[in-house]
């Protein structure tokens, strides 16, 4: 087997939460919503793209517990992001240091934890 590259993330959010997540994601974060195979218009959620990464936003009930599970994303300016993130009163977590890279996480409003990066 042989991984050629990440296709998609997929993270999920409560049913009544779907126009916030849609707010959040593509108002709020800058994501460009993209047409969801007919097929699956039926379950709701959303899909979006920045760049090459894609994001599925499905609906699930969940608990609100919080989990180590996340996607990375990769910026261009760290601090920026630290910025705007605080500008929308969403609390940064600092994370441990890795050599070659700056990070930090924060949880988005469904209890996604999201994790940004710079590459020193």
């Amino acid at each position: 087997m042989k991984i050629k590259r990440l296709h998609h993330l997929q993270l999920c959010v409560s049913p009544a939460e779907e126009e916030h997540a849609r707010k959040f994601y593509i108002q709020e974060l800058g994501f460009e919503e993209i047409p969801k195979p007919p097929a699956l218009l039926k379950n709701g959620g959303f899909w979006c793209r920045a760049g090459e990464i894609e994001l599925h936003i499905g609906l699930e009930e969940t608990d609100g517990t919080k989990s180590k599970r996340h996607p990375a994303f990769e910026v261009e300016d760290l601090e920026g992001a630290r910025d705007f993130l605080t500008k929308l009163s969403v609390e940064i977590k600092e994370e441990i240091g890795v050599p070659g890279v700056n990070r930090f996480s924060f949880y988005d409003p469904f209890g996604n934890r999201i994790e940004l990066l710079e590459l020193n």
